[in-house]
């Protein structure tokens, strides 16, 4: 209870950057308007803030959540707000992923010198991402750029076109968040590259047994339509048991009375994608979760499960 105000006070945990800290405080603010709390930051270093080297190296899947969920499960905070595309697709035994908020633009962006767009990049030109998944698809699209692995914040990745890279790809969400839209040179169609599943939405994890304060605040800030999209995305990953950063790339979305899905497995080389698509009338989670696992089995008959190297699964 604060002093102060006189109001119940929750902890929430956050990495460090920017990016994590803003979106996190977009969250407190809203929780704290429709509880009537207060809702404290408390910074956590995760294993992906510390260690260096590409990302599908560093652990794969779960590299920016176990200390936070560490820090949930012993009391130290209570509640985490995490980039939905870093969660595993697993269960986490004494959680609960008690709300998924509005989700903010899912697709990715191309940032370049001069505000170049892809199709005007010349032959050679060197473009940056972390993600094997972006690797591939730019490679799909473009067999004469040279993709470069890069690490860090959005800053220091627009820096580097200041430096080495002609551009780099990024989240349009996360540059959304930060007010660096500004650097967006083209904002990539799903038929161009397909994003992360779960990319552009929030995750707020809670312990069981939460209070009921806290609970209800987080059911309010819930939204259904982006809980069943991301509930699709995630139980095609899980099926096609591959990591956050596989190569993989998948996006759900209603339309009418219809829950679409489509996903693309790629060759981290680019030499080869398959493709597919599948569509439901269930709009149910359960029925979100069987589209997911019946278009993963399509795509897995396809080969789907030859293109995804072990380490990245």
């Amino acid at each position: 209870m604060s002093e102060q105000t006189g109001r119940e006070i929750f902890k929430l945990g956050t990495r460090g950057s920017k990016l994590a800290r803003t979106q996190s405080q977009q969250i407190a603010d809203q929780l704290s308007a429709v509880g009537g709390f207060d809702v404290e930051l408390v910074e956590i270093r995760t294993d992906g803030d510390v260690l260096t080297g590409p990302l599908s190296q560093m652990g794969g899947t779960g590299v920016f959540v176990t200390a936070l969920r560490a820090a949930l499960l012993d009391g130290r905070i209570d509640l985490a707000v995490h980039s939905l595309k870093d969660l595993p697709t697993a269960a986490a035994p004494g959680l609960l992923t008690a709300a998924v908020p509005i989700r903010a633009d899912a697709r990715d962006a191309l940032c370049s010198r001069s505000h170049r767009t892809l199709s005007e990049l010349p032959s050679g030109a060197k473009v940056g991402t972390g993600s094997p998944r972006r690797a591939a698809q730019l490679r799909a699209a473009r067999t004469d750029l040279e993709v470069v692995d890069i690490r860090g914040n959005v800053d220091t990745r627009l820096g580097r076109l200041e430096n080495d890279l002609d551009a780099v790809v990024l989240a349009a969400a996360g540059l959304g968040r930060i007010d660096r839209s500004a650097a967006v040179s083209e904002l990539f169609s799903s038929e161009l590259m397909l994003p992360a599943p779960g990319q552009g939405a929030l995750a707020v994890e809670v312990a069981h047994g939460t209070a009921a304060s806290l609970t209800a605040a987080l059911a309010a800030i819930d939204d259904s339509a982006t809980r069943l999209a991301v509930t699709a995305e995630r139980a095609l990953l899980a099926r096609l048991e591959a990591g956050c950063s596989a190569p993989v790339g998948a996006f759900a979305q209603l339309q009418g009375s219809l829950l679409r899905l489509e996903a693309c497995v790629c060759a981290v080389d680019g030499s080869r994608v398959i493709r597919q698509a599948k569509s439901t009338d269930g709009i149910t989670e359960v029925a979100a979760t069987l589209l997911g696992i019946e278009l993963a089995e399509a795509m897995l008959a396809d080969g789907a499960a030859e293109l995804i190297p072990a380490e990245l699964g």
